[in-house]
């Protein structure tokens, strides 16, 4: 196939941009019938678009921990309620560890968990209830916990509580204890500390047999875990989710008393493995959209936590350039496309939308994949700056550079068997993510594709070329 005076496609781009053309139209560049170049904007082009299920995520036993967990209790006034729970392991000491002689008196101990960057939910008006139980089932390193996961734990015996407001980024002043001087108030980093039963202490560590501390393993067998939950009936307000450092501590501060001498100490068990449990509820809004995917719906919604993704098409646009525009005398070259996502206004007050979404496909085999546009082995994408998904605070609203893609569809160079909108973390800057990701709790509720009229609606603006073949 020849192609003539492909060379002004630039100059030609250029020109519709600058005149704001919206309707097809001829562009006099000198040439003849055979070479003539018509450019377009489509802006309303028909898209489907309905909300699914996003798939569950695994959060626990990966090789590279995920860089944060979730944890809290919120309940959205759209989407529903959203229960993030933890499960813990816990490591005896690095360097080994004997009980201490004589008599032992916990003073107190503490389960630390530290605050890392993320919160979403009310921070003014809502306080938490967090309890700590111990695992029924043991936590096993490396092996892989999905977020879906409901784990075993003795419910009925609270080991420990602690009622907290988000404070996130408040640094806290506790107690460091110096042998031989006095102990020292210091400050440090948000975190949560909750207290735990002496009682605990003293039947799972102090006087554990000597079998049980040989090994990690073998205490590890014994002790099995902690699991962390927020207790909502003790939950003031909407509540909302934080997000905690992957590790955590269980720090134990004891006297040990032998004749006339009192020892003061503290020992530190490390939590080097969490996994988050995610469950949501989903409000009668949401059940409604989930219960009809057949047809497309007016509304998206998208939501973090392995919760909801929106499912998108595009198969009217598709028809009518192959029918109307693909003629045996011309083709058809994408010069832009670009897929306009806009929250349906007051759906992020006062909980903001997603900063960041992700645009994939699926392949034959139901497999999340890149679109030809974020992937790195084609030579038309711009990379993850140009491919886009970042909220545009001037414009209220997510972009996506989708070019390549739509051009193979417009082609049958490939087969849409799925293409989603998912939510993704905004951690990663250099590339695209198309994986399910538990650590990003917000939530979008965005126009669709089904009601015209609304000015909200999802939207696909197309520059394309229309290119004569030379006889």
């Amino acid at each position: 196939m020849k192609f003539f005076r492909l060379d002004l496609l630039t100059l030609l781009i250029s020109l519709f941009i600058l005149n704001s053309c919206k309707n097809e139209g001829a562009v006099g560049l000198g040439l003849n019938s055979s070479g003539q170049l018509n450019g377009s904007l489509v802006d309303t082009a028909t898209i489907t678009t309905n909300t699914v299920l996003d798939d569950s995520v695994q959060t626990g036993g990966l090789s590279t921990p995920i860089a944060k967990n979730a944890f809290g209790y919120f309940n959205d006034p759209i989407f529903g309620v959203t229960q993030s729970d933890l499960a813990l392991d816990i490591n005896l000491p690095t360097a080994g560890y004997t009980a201490p002689f004589g008599t032992v008196v916990v003073d107190s101990a503490r389960l630390i968990l530290s605050f890392t960057d993320g919160f979403y939910g009310d921070s003014l008006t809502s306080s938490y209830r967090a309890n700590a139980y111990q695992l029924n089932e043991k936590f096993v390193d490396g092996y892989p916990y999905y977020s879906n996961k409901q784990w075993d734990y003795n419910s009925s015996n609270l080991l420990g509580s602690l009622t907290f407001n988000s404070r996130t980024h408040d640094s806290i002043k506790i107690f460091s204890i110096i042998a031989g001087a006095p102990d020292t108030l210091i400050k440090v980093a948000a975190q949560i500390r909750i207290p735990i039963s002496p009682a605990f202490i003293n039947n799972n560590i102090f006087g554990a047999s000597t079998t049980t501390l040989t090994s990690n393993s073998a205490f590890q067998n014994a002790m099995k875990g902690l699991y962390v939950t927020i207790d909502k009936t003790k939950t003031t307000g909407p509540g909302g989710i934080f997000m905690v450092s992957p590790t955590g501590t269980l720090a134990i501060y004891y006297r040990s008393l032998t004749g006339s001498a009192i020892d003061t100490a503290q020992i530190y068990f490390a939590i080097s493995n969490i996994a988050t449990a995610v469950r949501h509820t989903y409000s009668a809004t949401i059940q409604t959209e989930l219960a009809n995917t057949s047809t497309s719906r007016p509304n998206i919604y998208v939501q973090g936590l392995a919760g909801l993704r929106a499912k998108i098409g595009f198969p009217a646009l598709l028809a009518n350039l192959r029918n109307t525009l693909l003629k045996k005398d011309s083709d058809i070259i994408l010069n832009r496309a670009e897929l306009v996502i806009t929250p349906v206004p007051g759906t992020n007050l006062p909980y903001v939308a997603i900063p960041k979404l992700t645009l994939y496909r699926f392949d034959l085999a139901k497999q999340r994949g890149y679109v030809e546009d974020a992937s790195s082995n084609d030579p038309r994408s711009g990379g993850a700056a140009v491919f886009g998904g970042y909220y545009a605070t001037n414009t209220k609203s997510y972009h996506f550079i989708v070019t390549a893609y739509l051009q193979d569809l417009l082609l049958n160079r490939t087969i849409d068997y799925g293409t989603f909108i998912s939510a993704v973390d905004t951690t990663n800057t250099t590339s695209v993510d198309v994986a399910a990701t538990p650590s990003v709790a917000a939530r979008t509720a965005a126009g669709g594709g089904s009601n015209k009229a609304s000015p909200y609606r999802i939207k696909l603006n197309i520059i394309y070329s229309k290119i004569f073949k030379s006889q």
